[in-house]
């Protein structure tokens, strides 16, 4: 419920990141490079604060970081019109600093998610919490686009997000008091949760294996492989900020319907996580080889001049990202102990993150270039796909898992 009303602001201002950017001078460059720093900084910093969670044990205090960050930094967005000159600069700087409190929590709110999750199947509940997450991230847009219609302005629909941040912020510090921190749930010891090779290449649910001794689990051939192809599928993964310029300065669609798009392109994701999600407790890893097929059909299908084929290359972006917010996350906590998962996702999102940033400068260079940018996007999927087959045949041969499942 708290990822639900903080994505209530999160993913209700995203959409207008493309526009307000516009709005306020911006080339498509300078959309490209913001919002691709955006999520860069919300991938890569995990490098930093997973690692420091571990450390530190204070799991719970940089989940409230992280929330509050966002909460903060969403609704000043409402100033950056009046802010005359250094609006851009304004806007640029909350933008990025939303992400940053996504960076800052994830890693934590991750390893606690993982260690709650645990009894039901890490599959289940991350695509459970999940599609709360992508219900707050579909009454956001809708909530925006409310406000727009009303009062025609940006600055209007940033504001009211500020009423869901406060009820996020509420009910985290009461979450707070009542659930323990993962060590609590499943002890202060080793947690192999990876586990064991049945024969078929892929693990039987229940069954657990130890990591191979002298070799930190998350360094191991199959963990570095997926990372590898997670940096080249987020190198593809265009930001929805630069859907949204195209539509507004190519498209010629009204800034009141992009929030319409993007609450489609989050009930399209809350599917691909629950399907995706499900599957994977029982088919294992190979549900990801869809990932990068996906990627590569957006940039023909979201920058097309065409308004439908715009909109089916939404959907298609919407579900690519509840596949990599979620089934990725259950996979990195079957592969890791619990006590070094926060580490983990940091090296993992650091590379993903890396990754955003590329593609954010692709996206901007070759935007005017479409043929291009799609021959650029198919190459760099085609990389994380064959990743992902090396991957899957490491973790066949070494026994690291391919699925989760109760333990």
């Amino acid at each position: 419920m708290v990822s639900l009303a903080a994505d209530v602001v999160s993913d209700g201002a995203r959409p207008l990141a493309g526009p307000l950017l516009a709005q306020l001078g911006a080339s498509a460059l300078m959309v490209g490079l913001v919002t691709g720093g955006a999520e860069a900084a919300a991938q890569g910093l995990r490098l930093v604060f997973g690692p420091w969670a571990d450390r530190t044990r204070k799991y719970w205090t940089f989940t409230l970081a992280g929330y509050a960050l966002t909460a903060v930094c969403v609704p000043l967005l409402a100033a950056a019109p009046a802010a005359g000159a250094a609006g851009l600069v304004l806007a640029a700087v909350l933008i990025i600093g939303d992400r940053v409190g996504k960076a800052v929590r994830s890693p934590a709110k991750t390893v606690l998610l993982a260690a709650v999750t645990k009894p039901v199947g890490r599959g289940r509940g991350f695509a459970v919490h999940k599609g709360l997450d992508l219900a707050g991230a579909l009454i956001g847009p809708l909530l925006v686009s409310a406000v727009l219609a009303a009062t025609g302005s940006v600055s209007w629909a940033l504001a009211v997000l500020a009423a869901p941040a406060m009820v996020a912020m509420v009910l985290l510090v009461r979450l707070r008091r009542r659930v323990p921190g993962p060590d609590a749930v499943q002890g202060p010891g080793p947690d192999p949760s990876a586990h064991s090779d049945d024969g078929s290449g892929m693990a039987s649910a229940g069954e657990t294996a130890i990591p191979r001794p002298g070799t930190p689990p998350f360094f191991s051939r199959t963990f570095v492989l997926f990372a590898g192809a997670g940096f080249f599928w987020n190198a593809g993964l265009v930001a929805f900020g630069v859907i949204s310029f195209h539509l507004t300065t190519e498209v010629a669609v009204a800034v009141s319907v992009i929030p319409l798009l993007y609450a489609g392109a989050m009930g399209a994701a809350a599917l691909g996580a629950l399907m995706t999600g499900f599957l994977y407790d029982r088919a294992g890893a190979a549900v990801l080889l869809t990932l990068p097929v996906l990627i590569a059909a957006i940039p023909v299908l979201a920058l097309a001049p065409d308004a439908g084929l715009v909109l089916a290359g939404v959907l298609i972006w919407g579900t690519a990202t509840g596949i990599q917010d979620s089934t990725v996350k259950a996979l990195i906590a079957d592969l890791v102990p619990s006590q070094r998962q926060g580490t983990a996702y940091g090296v993992f999102a650091g590379l993903a993150g890396a990754g955003a940033l590329a593609g954010g400068a692709l996206y901007g260079v070759l935007f005017d270039a479409r043929p291009a940018l799609i021959a650029a996007v198919a190459t760099l999927q085609a990389m994380a796909l064959a990743l992902l087959i090396v991957a899957l045949r490491t973790s066949r041969k070494t026994g690291i898992p391919g699925r989760g499942g109760p333990a």
